[in-house]
């Protein structure tokens, strides 16, 4: 990974946030929180997969569709959060395994 890499990852992430901060304060602090969780237990290619851009396309929706945050993702954020990654190796299952094969 080169210097042009990592100024044009920096240049994305901010981008990225500048979105997420003009979303309706409610729906901020639930992506923070969702945010916060796929970053300690999420998937192995969390920013590859461009999971996070997703999440804020959907808020984006939510919002201009007026809705709260709670009527768009349900009741419990952290299901909502465990449904992302479903189907996807995260960190806690690679700690695992290698727990597994020792």
């Amino acid at each position: 990974m080169g210097i042009q890499d990592i100024i044009e990852g920096k240049k994305q992430w901010r981008a990225h946030m500048a979105r997420v901060k003009a979303l309706p304060p409610d729906y901020q602090i639930v992506y923070q929180e969702i945010q916060r969780y796929l970053f300690k237990v999420g998937p192995v290619d969390l920013l590859g997969d461009s999971l996070l851009s997703g999440i804020v396309d959907f808020f984006e929706e939510g919002a201009a569709s007026g809705k709260g945050v709670m009527q768009v993702i349900g009741p419990d954020v952290a299901a909502f959060s465990d449904g992302l990654i479903a189907d996807s190796p995260t960190y806690a299952d690679l700690y695992q395994k290698s727990l597994g094969e020792k």
